[in-house]
């Protein structure tokens, strides 16, 4: 192991666990246990752990901190009630996608409100320093709580219940999971507990001090949870046709393109940066669309395939994998608008073969009790 890499409060326990350990975005972290498809079908069927402590967790203060959150993301945070998260983005003035965040709303329980962003391992200290470049004007104080804490997802049909016996055993937090809508969250002394997810299913993602991961996680697995590693987390997200940032999501892909315009709010929101691109943008046809791929055969194409339309390139796969639950080869390409309909027939060229696929609607998983 490279002994620069960051390790969260959990990664000698995932080692000691028998966890495949790699290098993910400057952090050890497990990639499998005994295997990517036994993770992620226990994820959909029953319930999986992924450590996310390698997940940026920042925290602003002070006067203006919901006048710079606004200047600095692309959907209104003045409006957020307290309990409320919202997914958003960070545009650059081009218009091009920095990061995808959380933006959390929490009531410490003293008529303030505790704002909070959950950023991509990847891009923390490059928003740490895009941040402080615009803070001038501001008066908010920006605090990295990454390394001081860990993150656990805890996901599936038995997530909640699982979940909820290990925050009243152990005395956690004082909330009711089931209560809790998509989207909001809970701030009780030092732990966060949220109703979010990247998979796909229900479940929640807990927020806590450091010292407290191992135990926590350790009862978690005792309730019923398998740990998963990154593997599971991708081809999960991928089903759920989750854009993931350095593959669906980068400084050259627009909100649009993307399918994210839900994510960038012109009205009551006129300052904040890249405003005046993405107005110019969203009133123009994109140059190419996001798209979800299925491919015939067991070859699945992956991140860079061509995407061909009678030999001419018309796009590029920014994710693929065989699909566990669906036992098909599934992609997210970009490709040409013209040819983004629902039904399109093309090709992927997998390491010089032409494999044929078809544009389906995304996502390729949706689980049934919405």
């Amino acid at each position: 192991m490279n002994e620069s890499l960051n390790k969260t409060p959990l990664a000698a326990w995932h080692a000691a666990h028998g966890a495949r350990m790699v290098d993910f975005a400057g952090w050890w972290m497990p990639v499998q246990y005994e295997s990517i498809t036994r993770e992620h079908l226990a994820t959909r069927e029953a319930v999986g752990l992924f450590d996310i402590s390698h997940m940026g967790r920042l925290r602003f203060a002070g006067p203006d901190a919901v006048r710079f959150l606004d200047r600095v993301l692309t959907r209104r945070v003045h409006t957020l009630r307290p309990g409320q998260i919202r997914y958003s983005l960070i545009a650059n003035e081009a218009g091009g996608i920095l990061d995808d965040v959380l933006v959390y709303a929490l009531d410490p329980g003293d008529d303030a409100v505790d704002w909070r962003l959950v950023v991509n391992a990847s891009n923390r200290q490059k928003l740490l320093d895009w941040f402080e470049q615009h803070r001038s004007g501001f008066d908010v104080e920006i605090h990295d709580d990454t390394l001081a804490s860990a993150m656990i997802a805890v996901q599936g049909p038995n997530a909640l219940a699982a979940a909820q016996r290990v925050l009243d055993e152990m005395q956690l937090a004082d909330c009711r999971l089931q209560e809790l809508t998509y989207y909001t969250g809970v701030l009780q002394a030092d732990v966060v507990v949220s109703r979010t997810g990247y998979t796909g299913e229900d479940g929640c993602e807990l927020a806590l001090p450091a010292e407290q991961a191992v135990a926590v996680w350790e009862r978690l697995v005792e309730s019923g949870g398998r740990p998963a590693g990154l593997g599971a987390r991708d081809t999960l997200r991928l089903e759920a046709a989750m854009p993931l940032y350095g593959h669906e999501l980068d400084e050259t892909i627009d909100p649009f393109q993307a399918g994210l315009g839900f994510a960038v709010q012109f009205k009551d929101h006129p300052e904040f940066i890249g405003r005046d691109a993405l107005r110019q943008l969203a009133d123009q046809p994109p140059a190419r669309v996001r798209v979800g791929l299925r491919a015939e055969g067991r070859r699945a194409p992956r991140q860079h395939c061509a995407v061909l339309d009678k030999g001419e390139r018309v796009g590029e796969v920014t994710s693929g994998t065989f699909s566990p639950t669906l036992q098909v080869p599934i992609a997210m390409a970009y490709v040409r608008p013209e040819r983004s309909e629902v039904g399109a027939r093309l090709t992927v060229d997998i390491r010089g073969n032409e494999v044929p696929v078809e544009v389906v609607p995304l996502p390729f998983y949706q689980r049934t009790d919405r």
